[in-house]
């Protein structure tokens, strides 16, 4: 999708303090094509000890949000980096909305939904308690019905937290500090 200068302009408003983690240069330019912001580079799981230095650096100097790719290595990279930054913001994209042809990735993401993706940016809620349970999930057919999987994928995109099968949507809805109110507000017009 082209962007043309006024709406590139518009975008470019959006201000993010925090640095932005991401895999790979071609996610760098899809990021920098949504918004001017600071972005740091993994190049995959095996982070060299260069890229923790300077992201260790922003985390302590204006904090990170960990934007990567909506797979399996995406979500390995962010575990990865979750455990070194425990306090640092996450942002996610649908598995749609990163997706052209077979490829899945943030590079493929509209600067739309990059911006919408970073504005939802969360980080984990420390000691609190669990809200919802594995029954709240199957009451809200999230999870053991042909459609739950679907279902989580557009809750999640509205709630900002991502795709994951039902124990990782439900830690997600739970450590990001999701409320009632936000859980019921996010399951409009696709739960019945």
């Amino acid at each position: 999708m082209a962007t043309d200068s006024k709406e590139k302009s518009a975008l470019n408003r959006v201000v993010i303090k925090e640095v932005i983690v991401v895999e790979g240069k071609d996610d760098e330019a899809a990021i920098k094509r949504a918004l001017d912001a600071e972005v740091i580079i993994t190049h995959g799981y095996g982070i060299s000890q260069a890229a923790i230095k300077r992201i260790a650096e922003a985390y302590e100097r204006c904090g990170i949000i960990i934007f990567t790719d909506p797979d399996y290595a995406g979500d390995n990279i962010r575990k990865k980096l979750t455990a070194k930054f425990p306090d640092a913001k996450h942002a996610y994209i649908s598995r749609e909305a990163g997706t052209r042809g077979s490829d899945i990735g943030v590079e493929n993401a509209s600067p739309e939904n990059i911006i919408m993706a970073l504005k939802k940016s969360r980080a984990v809620q420390k000691d609190i308690e669990d809200k919802f349970t594995m029954t709240d999930m199957i009451n809200a057919g999230l999870c053991g019905d042909g459609d739950s999987a679907e279902k989580r994928e557009k809750i999640g995109e509205k709630l900002g937290i991502g795709y994951g099968n039902t124990k990782t949507f439900l830690r997600r809805i739970n450590r990001y500090g999701i409320t009632g109110e936000e859980f019921a507000k996010a399951c409009e017009g696709i739960i019945d």
